[in-house]
């Protein structure tokens, strides 16, 4: 497939739009796929082992998807989450205007599918829930998360998936490097040779251990 899904403003394959069943949130429901992007006939394994192995969303605040595909980490959330604002943030255009056309057809008001530019600079987010594109490069995706992980709020988290032979131990290895001080970088689960990576944002200043005498 090579980049294309990913990191292709405007994707040269046909669009093949398609209708896929999946499960997301607990619900059955039916979502328009296409070539061009991400897992265009199934939910990724990646993102169901994510889905397994995550805790629930915070019931409001700003949520972000980091190269959000057609959307199945997106709207899982709106649907979890009716209350918040979810970022859907992709640089393919074909994946944002599919976004849309799921959450339209799901009845979803709080998505905003976007380029990384049009997040405002003043939003931070409650939680980040991400199957980010690895096969972009080692570089772009440092880049990536340099930017966008320091956006979470205080003592918030990002939940992020990464297949083990495509660097996953690597990645968890420079993530704790490169945020901290005040970051922590926990493995949270492995699955059908997937990573699920925690990243914390502590808060300022640092929570006082608990006082159990």
């Amino acid at each position: 497939m090579g980049s294309d899904h990913y990191f292709t403003a405007a994707p040269a394959s046909p669009e093949n739009l398609r209708t896929i069943d999946v499960t997301l949130a607990g619900r059955p429901v039916t979502v328009t796929t296409a070539g061009g992007v991400f897992s265009p006939e199934r939910l990724d394994a990646g993102t169901a082992v994510l889905f397994a192995n995550m805790p629930p969303v915070p019931p409001g605040g700003d949520f972000l998807d980091l190269g959000a595909g057609w959307g199945p980490i997106s709207l899982t959330m709106a649907m979890l989450a009716p209350h918040a604002t979810v970022w859907a943030v992709d640089v393919n255009e074909r994946a944002l205007d599919l976004v849309r056309r799921n959450a339209d057809a799901l009845g979803l008001d709080n998505i905003n599918a976007v380029r990384p530019e049009d997040v405002p600079a003043d939003v931070t987010f409650r939680t980040i829930r991400s199957n980010p594109p690895i096969r972009v490069g080692k570089d772009i995706l440092h880049d990536m998360l340099e930017q966008w992980i320091p956006r979470l709020d205080e003592r918030s988290d990002a939940w992020l998936v990464v297949q083990r032979n495509l660097g996953a131990d690597s990645l968890q290895r420079w993530m704790a490097a490169t945020f901290q001080p005040g970051y922590s970088v926990f493995r949270t689960a492995t699955g059908k040779g997937y990573r699920v990576l925690k990243v914390r944002k502590h808060g300022t200043p640092p929570t006082e251990p608990i006082d159990v005498a």
